[in-house]
């Protein structure tokens, strides 16, 4: 059983040792990470947002406003709020914050010119706020993993929260909201709930590519005999463990606390492994977003 899993961690490092996130590659692919993040968004926002009128937020929904009331070309507007923004960012936030916005602020638009005659899929707003929704979470999930940014609105966000003392999340949420509450007048209060939909997809999509999906979970295990549930989880699950010391809130008693993190597969496997031990051990499982280091994940350097 060691001699398969040292295998396989072999095999998995000479694997990732051939696309080397550090140095010049990092800035490689954090670079095309933006590109391909801004291209997403340009596409759903084409084929999704637009046509179906959801302005859900930001200086998208501004653009979208901005087209159905004064007939304004979206990629123009969002050029004409985000330079503004950027040479703000620049001066009150500082140099560095505003050179990974400039890549995402200049070339988004330009796929949005880009891609506004691709064909539209559809034309129902329930869907376009859900596939929109999903398409810009992808695309702004890459750019973050990208360590960039599409500026706009998140700019504007840091901008105040250096000045008033609001959280940032506060600040993108009340700007959103704006956006939204704007939508009501211009557009129908019906299409500002499509937009909400859309938005709250958006940010789901956006956690779910930034953190990971859960595929891994962490099990806390409390029993008198964490000895030999310790012994079968590395023999038979080939999995390390970490003992944790706590104290009973209630008896007061010292005891130890098996944290364990295994693959969603490797789940019901570990549930009979402590059974089989312990029917009474107390075991809480739960999401890891996102685990790195040996066996999992590989860490990155950001």
């Amino acid at each position: 059983m060691q001699q398969r899993s040292q295998f396989h961690n072999n095999r998995k490092k000479r694997i990732t040792s051939l696309i080397p996130l550090n140095g010049p590659w990092r800035n490689v692919v954090d670079t095309v990470s933006i590109i391909l993040g801004s291209f997403l968004i340009a596409v759903a926002f084409n084929l999704f947002l637009l046509p179906n009128q959801i302005a859900s937020g930001g200086v998208s929904g501004l653009s979208i406003l901005g087209k159905e009331w004064l007939n304004w070309e979206p990629a123009y507007t969002q050029w004409a709020i985000n330079i503004p923004l950027l040479i703000a960012g620049f001066l009150l936030i500082g140099k560095q914050y505003g050179i990974r916005s400039v890549l995402g602020s200049i070339v988004l638009p330009l796929l949005v010119y880009l891609t506004k005659d691709w064909a539209i899929p559809t034309t129902n707003p329930l869907l376009g706020s859900l596939y929109g929704g999903i398409g810009v979470g992808l695309g702004i999930g890459i750019v973050y993993r990208g360590r960039g940014s599409t500026g706009g609105m998140s700019i504007l966000a840091r901008i105040v929260q250096k000045y008033s003392g609001l959280s940032y999340s506060l600040c993108v949420v009340i700007m959103d909201a704006t956006v939204i509450i704007m939508a009501a007048f211009v557009l129908s209060l019906e299409q500002s709930l499509y937009a909400l939909i859309g938005l709250y997809v958006t940010g789901k999509v956006i956690d779910a590519v930034e953190m990971g999906l859960g595929f891994s979970k962490v099990a806390y295990i409390i029993s008198n005999q964490t000895e030999a549930i310790s012994k079968v989880i590395l023999d038979d699950l080939d999995r390390g463990l970490t003992k944790l010391e706590a104290k009973g809130g209630y008896t007061d008693d010292q005891r130890t606390v098996l944290m364990v993190v295994v693959g969603q597969n490797e789940v019901p496997r570990l549930k009979a492994l402590i059974r089989s031990v312990d029917p009474g051990a107390f075991v809480i499982i739960s999401n890891a977003h996102e685990v790195l280091g040996e066996g999992f994940k590989r860490g990155e350097h950001v």
